[in-house]
């Protein structure tokens, strides 16, 4: 017998089930394809999202929804863990969120550029790498979340929300993935992300990129390889944009 959807929990289940992490499953062929936390009835909101936004709000994980809803099905809402303070349970969002690849989650999990899923030999080498001696004016950019989906300095140099002037005084612009150097690009000039400056690029009002070179080898040997200084890393910080001056 078909179950009857649920919109929201009783008061006395909500006050119980404190902070909570939870998934969102596509019932037509069981992915999960949305991580998120909360309290209350906040898993029952993009529900309600869907029925109220259009055009150019919708994004994947609304798409996702009303796609479900338009073959007949309902959502099936998961609670993961419950119980749990704020703290606890961004930890546990954030490996549900390493744990699914191809979420909807346009965010990633706190932390998870520091401590997301690697494999053991990345393991060893981001902590048994050296700590990196910036001789040179480097802007940092972690690229974890788009050097698998293009080249590496196509996943660096485009689009970022930082201050030109500043970036405009960066010598190197260095690559970095959970926690390690992997790349070094001279950049020539800072554009607005429009795609005039950037063609085939979507545009993105507000960010910035650069057109530039691979580093002189005596810079990549100075840096490529090397592990990002503890001083230059806040865990669960969410700004991918670091400087070393």
């Amino acid at each position: 017998m078909t179950q009857p959807a649920i919109g929201s929990f009783p008061p006395e289940v909500a006050r119980k089930l404190k902070t909570y992490v939870y998934r969102l499953i596509d019932p037509r062929n069981g992915e999960t394809f949305y991580v998120g936390r909360g309290n209350g009835n906040r898993v029952f909101s993009h529900i309600r999202d869907e029925a109220n936004l259009e055009g150019d709000d919708l994004d994947n994980k609304i798409k996702r929804i009303r796609e479900i809803r338009l073959a007949g099905f309902e959502v099936a809402h998961v609670i993961h863990r419950h119980g749990m303070d704020e703290k606890t349970a961004s930890v546990v969002e954030a490996a549900l969120i390493d744990a699914y690849p191809g979420l909807t989650n346009i965010a990633g999990g706190a932390g998870s550029s520091d401590f997301g899923a690697m494999h053991a030999l990345e393991i060893i080498s981001r902590y048994s790498a050296p700590p990196a001696v910036f001789r040179n004016k480097a802007l940092l950019i972690n690229v974890n979340r788009s050097a698998a989906e293009t080249s590496l300095y196509e996943a660096t140099r485009y689009a970022w929300k930082l201050k030109k002037s500043k970036a405009e005084q960066s010598e190197v612009v260095l690559a970095t993935r959970q926690g390690l150097i992997v790349g070094a690009f001279t950049p020539l000039r800072w554009l607005a992300a429009t795609a005039e400056n950037f063609p085939g690029r979507e545009p993105v009002p507000g960010r910035y990129g650069f057109e530039g070179i691979d580093a002189p080898h005596e810079v990549k040997e100075r840096y490529i390889g090397k592990r990002v200084p503890d001083s230059y890393r806040r865990p669960g910080a969410a700004n991918p944009i670091k400087y070393t001056w």
